[in-house]
């Protein structure tokens, strides 16, 4: 297991922000300005925002798996309590609810390293 620096941890709550970006983004509108909980962190890539218009000298964002309660989205639905929506997000649409010093634990095979 190796430990990875990342502001966010497993469980954290994070509400979503809404940048104004336009062009190719990967967050829908519906999603701005919610809250949610980090259920997996998947490693850091290149800004698919950069990608689309070229640019491949950016550097790597953690992206995380971000749960959202479909209830709390869509307000005026009954949806189920326990219905949800996982959506993944990178780390700069994303602020803390609360600040952390996050380190995520990850497995890996050690021949990849």
């Amino acid at each position: 297991m190796i430990k990875i620096d990342a502001r966010f941890s497993l469980g954290d709550e994070v509400r979503v922000l809404d940048l104004k970006k336009s062009g190719h983004i990967r967050i829908p509108v519906y999603i701005r300005g919610n809250t949610g909980k980090i259920v997996h962190y998947c490693g850091k890539y290149l800004n698919p925002e950069d990608l689309a218009i070229g640019r491949t000298d950016g550097p790597a964002i953690d992206l995380y798996r971000v749960d959202f309660i479909m209830g709390n989205l869509w307000p005026n639905d009954n949806y189920p309590p326990n219905d949800r929506l996982v959506i993944e997000i990178y780390d700069h649409w994303l602020s803390p609810t609360q600040v952390t010093g996050a380190v995520v634990e990850t497995k890996t095979d050690e021949n990849l390293l």
